[in-house]
């Protein structure tokens, strides 16, 4: 009976410490954590204006812009380089200058990215909104820098090609867009880089002409065939014949062909169907 009563004072006392410990170690576990910086954290770049501020010290509040050599000039600590670093690292960098150098006991370093200009990206072409866009995350991707030029525009091409640099090397590649979607298609959509530029040309046409519903240029989709490029056309009218159906094709020696295809043949970016009219 003693040693029973005495098992379960034992039981007692830990679970008492278990309850005392564990908020501890969750609080250490969520302070480390927190102390890693996310894989995606911006990287200040040169031309980049931030604001860097230490609590309950506003005379170390400063306003500034990243030099082209990536350092900027700090009150007590001189010329620090942040250029390439992350935020958080940037923010430890000054805040383990104040502490070392016995300025601040305790300090609480806080960077805001005012202004991006040291990485950026371009969008150019057939797109919804071309222009010069920053690269607020790491792991920007291809397709993210698309979505920020408001997507390809309704004339744009499934194939676009980004270039830029990597390893100080010219850097050019072509990417299918829509394998992007498709299996394994996360590991085609390339990160985009400081400075890369992505070019949306227009979408291969081919024109349809004759006696049609609606003759004119037509936007050459993927695989399309001479009678899906009719039904763009709206069909033959009423004076139109499958038989008078010819296509005009300039071949590589730049010298127009006549061809007189099938229905399921498939046509080419530049190809011209011409519908003849119906003797009978």
């Amino acid at each position: 009976m003693k040693h029973t009563l005495q098992s379960a004072m034992l039981t007692a006392v830990a679970a008492v410490v278990l309850a005392c410990v564990s908020p501890w170690t969750q609080a250490q576990s969520s302070a480390t954590s927190s102390a890693v910086p996310a894989t995606n954290e911006y990287r200040i770049g040169s031309g980049d204006v931030i604001r860097i501020n230490v609590y309950q010290n506003p005379d170390l509040t400063l306003e500034t812009r990243i030099t082209e050599a990536g350092i900027i000039t700090y009150p007590l600590l001189g010329t620090i380089r942040l250029g390439g670093l992350g935020v958080t690292a940037a923010e430890k960098l000054i805040g383990d200058g104040l502490r070392n150098g016995n300025f601040v006991k305790q300090p609480q370093v806080t960077i805001v990215v005012l202004q991006v200009r040291g990485n950026q990206a371009s969008v150019l072409g057939q797109v919804n909104r071309p222009g010069r866009f920053p690269i607020e995350v790491a792991d920007m991707r291809l397709t993210d820098l698309l979505a920020t030029a408001g997507g390809t525009a309704v004339n744009g091409s499934d194939v676009v090609v980004l270039s830029g640099t990597r390893n100080g090397e010219a850097y050019r590649l072509e990417v299918d867009l829509p394998t992007l979607f498709g299996p394994g298609g996360r590991e085609k959509d390339v990160l985009i880089q400081n400075g890369d530029t992505i070019w949306v040309d227009r979408q291969p046409l081919i024109f349809i002409y004759g006696e049609v519903q609606r003759p004119g240029a037509a936007r050459l989709e993927r695989g399309m065939t001479v009678m899906q490029a009719l039904a763009t056309g709206g069909g033959l009218n009423l004076r139109g014949t499958e038989r008078g159906i010819r296509v005009h094709r300039k071949g590589a020696d730049g010298k127009v062909q006549v061809v007189q295809p099938k229905m399921d043949d498939t046509l080419l970016e530049g190809d011209v169907v011409f519908v003849q009219e119906s003797l009978f």
